[in-house]
This record gives structure tokens, C-alpha cells and sequence, in this order.
């Protein structure tokens, strides 16, 4: 089996971001976005995703932490997009219900290679922490889900908590992830056209 590993630069005039990924190695996490819920949230998806994941981003976090959320999104899409190459004899389906205490997520992923994020998640307070919006949830999905041809579909079931709901969401969806991502040993494209895109 080919090496399912990429590294990606992404740079522009508000971040600059650099991801490395090993779908088939776990262990080893490294993510530094200056983001610091982003990075719970980060390590959370490679944890229970089961993937090598290092991320490095800087961006102009005393405007907003958009731009970096987003941009990290579209790094790791990427990277995702082209450690799976062509998705020969993946399973290409996942999905995975995750609870946090009181929330509950449920995250469904068809690796399609046609973009597509649903999202259901009314977030119970609208900052998690100190200043992180929980809409940049959805921003970052968005982002991750179109740059790596994945379709997307996310629900938050139930929470009272912003921070639960988020991990929970992050939890879910790592393990839809690991699951859709798996190598499955047949030759063949998961596809009745014989091509995932």
C-alpha cells in the first residue's frame, strides 16, 4: 500500500499555515495555530481520528481568529485531498455519534470527492471560552469538508454546553473519519461509476 502521507502550505497576506498528515500512523500530534480552542479541537480529530496530524499556522489572530480557523480548515482539507489520492479500497462511508456529557453529535462522511457540508449545531452560547465564536465551528467544517472532496453532514442532537457541543461535533466526526478513511484491501474504486469525484 502507498504511503497515505501529504504536507501542505498555505500562505497569504492574513495567515500562513502548514499541515502534515499520515492517515495510517497515530501517535503523534503536533498543532500550534495560536487558536488555543482550535487546537483542543485539532488534537481531539487526530486523537480519536487515529492520524498523524502537525499543524503550524500564524495569523493575524488580534483582528479575529477567522482567518486562521478557516485557513487551517482549508490546509488540512488539502492535505486530507491528497494523502487519499485516487481512494482506492477505502471503505468510503462513515459516520460515528459522539456524547460529551450532556451533548450529543452525530457526524456522517462519504469521501464522495464531491464537497458538500450539511450542518445542524444551535449552539447554546454564542463564545466559547474567552473569544472563540462557536460559529467559526461551522467555518471550519466548511472549509475542511470542500478543500478534501468529503461530503459532510453534522448534527448537534442536543447540548447545554458550547464547548461540549463543539468537542462532541469534533469527536464525531474523527471517528466517522477513521472509519470512512479505512483501508478495506479491494482493489477497486468504492464507486459504481468507477470514480469518486
Amino acid at each position: 500500500m502507498t504511503a497515505r502521507i501529504a504536507s501542505i502550505t498555505r500562505a497569504t497576506s492574513e495567515t500562513t499555515v502548514t499541515v502534515t498528515i499520515d492517515l495510517d500512523t497515530s501517535g503523534d500530534i503536533k498543532v500550534d495555530t495560536g487558536v488555543p480552542f482550535l487546537d483542543h479541537m485539532l488534537h481531539a480529530l487526530a486523537r480519536h481520528g487515529r492520524f498523524a496530524l502537525s499543524v503550524d499556522a500564524s495569523g493575524d489572530i488580534e483582528i479575529d481568529p477567522h482567518h486562521t480557523v478557516e485557513d487551517v480548515g482549508i490546509t488540512l482539507g488539502q492535505a486530507l485531498r491528497t494523502a487519499l489520492g485516487d481512494r482506492v479500497g477505502i471503505e468510503r462511508f462513515g459516520y460515528a455519534y459522539a456524547p460529551l456529557d450532556e451533548a450529543l453529535a452525530r457526524v456522517v462522511i462519504d469521501c464522495s470527492g464531491r464537497p458538500y457540508l450539511d450542518f445542524h449545531a444551535a449552539f447554546p452560547e454564542s463564545v466559547i471560552g474567552r473569544d472563540f465564536a462557536s460559529s467559526l465551528i461551522e467555518e471550519f467544517w466548511r472549509a475542511f469538508a470542500v478543500n478534501a472532496g468529503l461530503t459532510v453532514h453534522i448534527d448537534l442532537l442536543r447540548a447545554r454546553n458550547s464547548h461540549h457541543a463543539a468537542e462532541a461535533i469534533f469527536k464525531a466526526g474523527a471517528v466517522a473519519l477513521r472509519g470512512a478513511i479505512r483501508c478495506t484491501g479491494h482493489a477497486g474504486i468504492p464507486s459504481t461509476k468507477g470514480v469518486l469525484a
